[in-house]
């Protein structure tokens, strides 16, 4: 039986996830922000003594409330660079993915698309963004595949947190519609039970064809 870890797994995105490799037979760890807050190091190293390996490992935590650059203030800055960067560099560091084994990381669209009004958010995942590609190349050598899902527009709390008027912002959609976090719990699902391997090192744009970028 498969392990899986799952940050951030006790809803949207991470729960669906997480009900996802649950349903193949995977034995998954789903982390609530009380149990693992990757915003507190002292939470991650804890959390770390306690899992010392996974065959699956899913980074994945909510973002920081919209603000322009020179609203946020030092404090903001260190709490999302922990959140969003360091913790999931020390849980990499220290958790042993075993061979043949999956690092899945739920970033956002802004790692292609940068926002003026999410500025911490961008700064961070796509510094993340480049930690993982660095070492999808060293994960490879033992068969473990590093995808990275950039979700666009889903439906969950974080997006309604982010837009005043959900109802009008979908008209506005290529789909009409938000994405609905099961479909990216289905294909982590399919990626994992199909053993699909070779698709490592990628960006994968989750967003219904709303960006306008190319690559």
């Amino acid at each position: 039986m498969a392990k899986a870890i799952v940050i951030g797994g006790s809803r949207g995105i991470g729960k669906a996830i997480s009900d996802g490799l649950k349903s193949i037979g995977c034995d998954v760890v789903s982390t609530s922000k009380k149990e693992l807050d990757t915003s507190d190091l002292d939470s991650v190293k804890n959390f770390i003594q306690n899992h010392k390996e996974t065959d699956i490992l899913v980074l994945n935590t909510g973002g920081p409330k919209a603000k322009e650059f020179f609203s946020v203030s030092e404090e903001e800055w260190k709490k999302y660079h922990n959140q969003l960067f360091l913790g999931f560099c020390l849980l990499l560091q220290n958790i042993t993915i075993n061979d043949g084994g999956y690092v899945f990381l739920i970033s956002s669209s802004v790692i292609k698309e940068p926002n003026p009004k999410l500025v911490i958010s961008s700064a961070y995942r796509s510094a993340f963004t480049s930690v993982l590609k660095i070492l999808s190349k060293n994960f490879a050598e033992k068969d473990i595949s590093c995808i990275n899902i950039a979700p666009g527009p889903i439906n969950t709390d974080r997006t309604r947190e982010l837009f005043e008027n959900v109802e009008e912002y979908e008209k506005t959609l290529p789909m009409k519609r938000l994405g609905e976090p099961e479909e990216i719990g289905n294909f982590v699902k399919a990626i994992v039970e199909n053993k699909i391997k070779y698709l490592s090192g990628v960006v994968i744009n989750f967003d219904g064809a709303n960006s306008d970028y190319v690559f």
